[in-house]
């Protein structure tokens, strides 16, 4: 039942208990005492709410940021990227294969500010040997829910 309650609610947070209880085939109570259990064991994280910020007045940016460090002796990479995790700037940090060691995804007002935190603030720590900037410059999908939406022709079909 677990899978199944994660795979539901994976996609959509907001689902009714009622809904998924009836889905599962299960009494409600089992699905509450499920997802509670699964709370407490970290399973699940956390809940969140998807915006597409580019449809509001919010200017924002969004960046992945390519990190390149050197292990801690002991600690491996765990250190530096609980430095890094820390900063409200900072929305996600993963370990990576490949050329770099980290991919940091950060969100700020402007270029500017993503920018100086990168220069001021991720590439002066002792750790950090390089980085690469990536912006976002536009969404198509993002954690699974196509967010372009191609616009319609609305051009008169002519034939000779």
């Amino acid at each position: 039942m677990r899978e199944e309650i994660l795979t539901f609610i994976e996609k959509n947070s907001r689902v009714d208990l009622k809904e998924l209880a009836v889905m599962l085939g299960v009494d409600e109570a089992s699905v509450a005492n499920e997802m509670a259990q699964m709370e407490k064991e970290n399973i699940i994280c956390g809940y969140h709410t998807m915006i597409d910020w580019s449809k509001t007045s919010t200017e924002k940016v969004t960046a992945l940021i390519e990190v390149r460090v050197t292990p801690q002796r002991g600690q491996g990479f765990d250190h530096i990227a609980e430095r890094i995790y820390k900063y409200p700037e900072v929305q996600s940090v993963y370990l990576i294969s490949g050329g770099y060691d980290l991919m940091v995804i950060l969100e700020g007002k402007t270029l500017r500010q993503v920018s100086q935190f990168v220069s001021d603030k991720l590439s002066t720590l002792d750790s950090v040997l390089s980085t690469a900037t990536h912006f976002i410059l536009k969404k198509y999908k993002d954690h699974g829910t196509i967010l372009d939406t191609p616009e319609k022709d609305e051009r008169m079909l002519v034939t000779p």
